[in-house]
């Protein structure tokens, strides 16, 4: 008598089902969560922003400095970007509301947004990455740390399954 061995997967064939498209899908958490880590990166762009124009109080020095482990806090003014405060103000403003707007596609279910916020999210990781790596800069609570740790939920959180097919609910196969 032969053995029955049961039949062996391909390479390419998906471990587990795809999810079933549904309009009338609710809304999944991780979508919300990708949505709001977005406005809450967009909210950390301004803080960033303030804190290169006003200097932070000696308090709030003191906790970044410990958390970073270094005692102090690396000052970044604008002479240090060579932007007037004018122009400085512009970029940040354009950066905040194209991440306040993409973070609102999020939430309302944009596929287009969601793979759009996943590449740049990756594109700041790796650069991130290849400062540390070939330029020695530090990723500190007052350079990249919170940027990152941001980017790499939002990565998390969009890259679901439950996340793509909200996002993909109303394409036709």
């Amino acid at each position: 008598m032969t053995e029955r061995h049961p039949r062996k997967r391909a390479a390419f064939e998906p471990i587990a089902a795809p999810v079933a498209r549904d309009p009338a899908m609710r809304r999944p958490g991780a979508t919300v969560a990708g949505g709001v880590l977005v406005l809450l990166r967009a909210l950390a762009g301004i803080v960033w922003g303030l804190t290169v124009v006003f200097p932070l109080p000696p308090w709030v020095q003191a906790v970044a400095g410990a958390a970073d482990g270094s005692g102090t806090e690396p000052a970044l003014t604008l002479s240090d970007l060579g932007l007037g405060a004018g122009l400085f103000f512009g970029i940040l403003g354009l950066v905040t509301l194209v991440q306040v707007v993409f973070g609102v596609l999020l939430l309302r279910g944009s596929n287009v947004a969601r793979v759009i916020v996943m590449l740049v999210s990756t594109i700041s990781i790796v650069t991130a990455f290849v400062g540390w790596w070939e330029l020695g800069q530090d990723i500190t609570v007052g350079t990249t740390l919170v940027t990152v740790s941001l980017d790499i939920l939002v990565l998390l959180a969009l890259s679901s399954r439950d996340a793509a097919a909200y996002a993909r609910r109303h394409e036709r196969r």
